[in-house]
């Protein structure tokens, strides 16, 4: 088992930034694929980052990729995302997750363990 929770949503102009953490406990984190995903009112869960076990690669949906960054730090059992130039159409519930394979994938049925969610609320 991983337990995971977000943290660091909120409520920002367009424009601003936010950084989500997410915290991990239970088994070795460390050795696991992360990643965030979002979820919009009336849409589908959609895959937004990940990074490997010692991120050495990262992964980024394309509308994201010039303005978010995901690390990690496996000492503290702490993922990261990292949000600039955020748009009303950021705006979602964002979720850490976990991946027990040794691919970095998208698909949000391929990870194992969830957190919460954690607001995340762009106005224009």
């Amino acid at each position: 088992q991983v337990q995971l929770v977000e943290s660091g949503g909120g409520l920002v102009q367009a424009g601003g930034s936010l950084r989500l953490s997410c915290a991990a406990s239970g088994r070795t984190f460390s050795t696991y694929i992360a990643g965030w995903f979002r979820q919009a009112p009336g849409k589908e869960r959609e895959f937004v980052a990940a990074i490997t076990w010692n991120g050495g690669r990262t992964l980024y949906q394309d509308s994201v990729k010039d303005r978010f960054t995901i690390s990690r730090d496996n000492a503290k059992n702490t993922m990261y995302l990292r949000m600039n130039s955020l748009k009303p159409e950021d705006t979602a519930v964002y979720y850490c997750a976990v991946d027990m394979s040794v691919v970095v994938r998208r698909a949000p049925a391929n990870y194992d363990y969830w957190g919460q969610g954690t607001q995340v609320t762009v106005s224009s």
